[in-house]
């Protein structure tokens, strides 16, 4: 496709790509089906694209007819790709916002195994920030909102979902207790009503069945 023939448009990202230090692919959205249309021709692009920028100190990047926006933290790398004539501004705005709002849900700490243990608020992330090529949002701090995370909360880990069911049996177990301690009370109050043992013992059954 000849890129330098479009007119601008509202689908202004063609793709956006989050690769570990040594280039593999850990999230990867492109969204103009005619643009490395097969998974064989993504990773090959993806690879070409690692090895440009993984050791330079730009920002930009021009390869195979796209303008790619970049940024590194830690051992991840943040890309973002447009066609050639788009405002770089506006995808340099998207990645941006891409990374604040990670860096937010992630507690700053913006690195693979981070990333990996929340792979499902990082999916929708990237879903408010681009539906089908269009910017959505650019403000990451809306984007959080539009996903139910709040900052001043920790992301769900296993350690919090084993300390809640911790807490879920210990109530289950204390309110059991409560129960059959109630209901002894009861039998006892209606067993003492008897005045001999064998009035008790009939007065048992007859509230058993």
């Amino acid at each position: 496709m000849d890129y330098a023939t479009l007119e601008p448009s509202l689908y202004t990202v063609k793709a956006v790509f989050i690769l570990d230090n040594d280039g593999n692919r850990l999230l990867s959205k492109y969204y103009d089906p005619e643009l490395y249309p097969s998974m064989k021709e993504q990773k090959n692009f993806e690879r070409n694209v690692f090895n440009k920028t993984h050791k330079a100190d730009n920002e930009i990047a021009f390869l195979e007819g796209m303008t790619v926006v970049y940024k590194s933290s830690i051992d991840l790398f943040f890309y973002v790709v447009g066609s050639p004539q788009e405002n770089e501004l506006m995808l340099v705005a998207v990645l941006s916002c891409l990374f604040e709002s990670l860096s937010q849900i992630l507690r700053k700490n913006v690195e693979r195994r981070c990333l990996l243990d929340n792979m499902e608020g990082v999916f929708l992330i990237v879903d408010e920030i681009i539906d089908g090529g269009v910017i959505l949002e650019s403000d990451p701090q809306q984007v959080l909102q539009k996903v139910n995370y709040r900052v001043d909360e920790n992301p769900l880990s296993e350690q919090s979902v084993a300390q809640k069911h911790t807490v879920g049996v210990l109530s289950y177990l204390t309110c059991l207790v409560q129960s059959k301690t109630y209901l002894s009370c009861c039998y006892w109050r209606r067993f003492g009503q008897g005045e001999t043992k064998a009035e008790q013992t009939e007065l048992y059954y007859r509230t058993s069945n």
